[in-house]
């Protein structure tokens, strides 16, 4: 099994490829195989989300590039400035993950999520696609709660640290299909 525990560098070379789709390139520790089919296990620093086109080191010492997954998103266009305003704000209200481009957002496949952005006057086009949501203000955020460094609340140093989702320890997915 090819063990990476470490990111590096822009690199202008790599080994392998590792292509995982948005929901599993949150995980900092997973179960899943390289593009060419070898198993690897994914040990990271907690809160690290890996974008297209990072590097990683194998303990081996190879390089390990990052790619996105193509994956089913809604590509939602808007009229004006206002109308992607006024989307972008809903969805925001909501904590969706999201994408942001000129006259457009997209956001992971949701029916529920589709029919109120119609119902805002958008229009929803499904795609497969990468998928590379904002990161958030300021490279993250973070909420004090009990018994982080920060403040107090309910989750035992737990804060958003420039994740979009915090998730506590969770057994981890595995990937197969490489990005067509």
């Amino acid at each position: 099994m090819l063990v990476i525990s470490k990111v590096l560098p822009p690199q202008s070379g790599h080994d392998v490829e590792l292509v995982l789709p948005f929901d599993l390139r949150q995980k900092s520790r997973l179960r899943t195989a390289t593009a060419d089919g070898e198993e690897v296990g994914l040990f990271l620093e907690r809160g690290r989300v890996l974008r297209d086109g990072d590097c990683l080191q194998a303990d081996d010492g190879r390089v390990v590039r990052v790619r996105s997954r193509a994956e089913k998103v809604l590509h939602v266009i808007c009229e004006n400035d206002a109308q992607l305003v006024r989307v972008a704000y809903h969805l925001g209200n909501r904590h969706v993950a999201l994408q942001v481009g000129e006259g457009w957002v997209r956001i992971a496949a949701d029916e529920v999520l589709a029919d109120m952005i119609r119902g805002l006057g958008a229009r929803v086009e499904y795609l497969e696609a990468a998928f590379e949501p904002e990161a958030g203000a300021y490279g993250g955020h973070h909420h004090a709660h009990a018994g982080d460094e920060h403040g107090s609340g309910a989750h035992g140093g737990h804060g958003h640290r420039g994740v979009i989702h915090q998730f506590g320890d969770r057994a981890c997915g595995s990937s197969g299909a490489a990005e067509p």
